[in-house]
């Protein structure tokens, strides 16, 4: 089913190319939180098993994908700007659960910290609550490359570490979207990087002790940049935190094969749909379905 698509305006200040899916035997909508640089093409095999259960919002950072160039790129975008952006496009959509990958936890978590009135769930993916030393060293590689724009290089970091899992077909899928970036895309990308590693990341941990809501924490078995054990420190500062390990997974989870992608689906829909499980029809996963896979965290 094709979406609706439509540029919102945020606060006056940023135009956001969204997607909307329609499901018109849903009375829920979820909105997908992409991390640094994705587009909303990161999302399509997540789509293929909510859109059967949920209306379904995606959208682009400004200054990425389908809404770059309807803004200006003088000054890089701060994660509470995109936690601003997030909380707009809640109430724009009339939106009830989140769901978020990698880097756009950390936005999500600044969100959810204000306690927006509609959201009941939410669901954190590939997020943790402390920079560890193969993340550290992966992050402090990233940034010589991005400050250098070597494109090449940032390509073969993404796909020997983050994303070593991923079917070969992805991983061309994501050199090719990391060689087509506009040099701003990269200072963003920069950006990002010395936020994460000069940054305390008490904040994310503060954050959830404010935060109400049931939260649901996922993380793949193999993916040693943001651990389960790492995700797990929420459990102490989120009051109603929940904790799903995807077995034989990496960072990337539902990309990465088809029982990974099941697990996936089974552990969000039920976390998500507590009365209902899992019921309804969905398609499997198909590897040539995605145009782009980019990673949300660099």
């Amino acid at each position: 089913m094709m979406p609706q698509t439509a540029i919102v305006e945020i606060c006056k200040k940023y135009k956001v190319y969204t997607e909307h899916y329609l499901n018109t035997a849903a009375d829920k909508t979820i909105i997908l939180v992409n991390g640094s640089l994705a587009t909303t093409a990161s999302f399509a095999q997540t789509v293929r098993y909510l859109q059967p259960q949920f209306n379904v919002v995606l959208y682009d950072q400004p200054y990425a994908g389908q809404s770059k160039r309807h803004n200006l790129h003088g000054q890089p975008i701060r994660k509470e700007d995109e936690a601003a952006i997030l909380l707009e496009l809640i109430e724009h959509f009339g939106v009830h659960h989140v769901l978020s990958f990698s880097w756009g936890g950390a936005a999500t978590l600044l969100a959810l910290a204000q306690k927006p009135r509609r959201i009941e769930r939410a669901v954190i993916s590939s997020f943790a609550a402390r920079i560890n030393t193969p993340m550290r060293e992966y992050l402090e590689r990233g940034r010589h490359f991005l400050q250098a724009c070597d494109r090449l290089n940032v390509g073969r970091l993404i796909n020997s570490t983050i994303g070593q899992h991923l079917p070969s077909l992805f991983k061309r899928f994501n050199h090719r979207h990391v060689s087509s970036l506009a040099e701003h895309e990269y200072r963003q990308m920069h950006f990002h990087v010395n936020e994460v590693l000069t940054q305390d990341t008490h904040c994310y941990v503060a954050c959830a002790n404010a935060i109400e809501i049931p939260l649901l924490f996922v993380n793949g078995e193999w993916d040693e940049y943001t651990s389960a054990q790492d995700a797990r420190l929420f459990a102490d500062h989120a009051p109603q935190s929940r904790f799903h390990t995807v077995t034989n997974a990496g960072h990337f989870l539902d990309m990465e094969h088809p029982a990974a992608w099941q697990e996936t689906r089974q552990a969000l829909l039920g976390f998500l749909q507590p009365a209902s499980g899992t019921r309804g029809q969905v398609m499997g996963m198909d590897l040539a379905a995605v145009p782009c896979c980019m990673e949300r965290i660099i």
